[in-house]
C-alpha cells in the first residue's frame, strides 16, 4: 500500500522500497512482479541518484532477465547511459504492455529533469532540434525547460540554445594558508638537512 501511494502521489521513500526487495529475498513465495516493477520505475524517476541499481542487486537476476521487468530494467539502462531518444522509442514502445508505467505519477518529468541535469552539466551549447528529441518535446514547449534552467536561445544563431556560460562561473577566490609553531617546528630538522646536504655539494 505504501509503494502504492508512492506511485500515486508522486512521493518517494528509496529505504522503505529497499527493504521490500529484501524481504522478497528472504521470502521469494511472497515475490509480486508489479509491485517491484513500480519499485524500480520510482528508482529511474530518481535519477541521478544510484537507487536504481541498488534495487537491481536486490533483484535475483533471472527476474531482472524476465519479462515485463527486463523491459523496464531496459528504461533505466539506457537512461543511465545517456541513450535518450532511443528510452523515449522503448517507453512508447512498452507503455502498452507496462500499465504500471503510466500509473506513475511525474514520471516523464522526473526523466525530462535528469535529461536537463545532464545537458546542464555536459554542453555549453547544444543545437535546439537536438535538445527536443532528447527532451522528447515540441519546439513549442522548449520556452518552459529554457525559463526553468536559465538556458537561452542564441542570439544570431537560434537554431542552438546556450546552456553554460564558463565565464560566468570564473571566480576569483583568495587562498590564505595558516601555518602555526607546530608545523614550523616540525619542519625545521627537514630543512636544516636539506640545507647541510646542499651545503656539501656545493664544497
Amino acid at each position: 500500500k505504501y509503494i502504492e501511494l508512492q506511485v500515486t502521489e508522486n512521493v518517494y521513500d528509496c529505504e522503505a522500497n529497499l527493504a521490500v526487495l529484501k524481504l522478497y529475498q528472504f521470502n521469494p513465495s511472497h515475490y509480486q512482479t508489479n509491485v517491484t516493477i513500480k519499485i524500480l520505475l520510482k528508482a529511474i524517476a530518481n535519477l541521478p541518484h544510484p537507487d536504481f541499481s541498488l534495487c537491481k542487486y536486490l533483484i535475483e537476476p533471472d527476474k531482472l532477465r524476465e519479462e515485463p521487468l527486463s523491459s523496464v530494467v531496459a528504461l533505466g539502462n539506457q537512461l543511465e547511459t545517456c541513450d535518450f531518444e532511443e528510452f523515449w522509442q522503448s517507453l512508447a514502445s512498452t507503455k502498452s504492455s507496462i500499465p504500471a508505467i503510466g500509473s506513475v505519477l511525474g514520471f516523464t518529468d522526473s526523466v525530462r529533469k535528469f535529461i536537463c541535469h545532464v545537458v546542464g552539466i555536459s554542453y555549453q551549447k547544444i543545437k535546439t532540434d537536438q535538445l527536443c528529441r532528447i527532451l522528447d518535446i515540441k519546439r513549442d514547449h522548449l520556452a518552459v525547460y529554457l525559463e526553468e534552467y536559465g538556458w537561452k536561445l542564441v542570439p544570431d544563431d537560434p537554431s542552438h540554445v546556450f546552456v553554460f556560460n564558463y565565464e560566468e562561473t570564473i571566480k576569483t577566490r583568495n587562498i590564505s594558508e595558516k601555518i602555526g609553531f607546530p608545523q614550523v617546528k616540525q619542519l625545521a630538522p627537514v630543512l636544516q638537512n636539506a640545507a647541510s646536504d646542499c651545503h656539501k655539494r656545493a664544497k
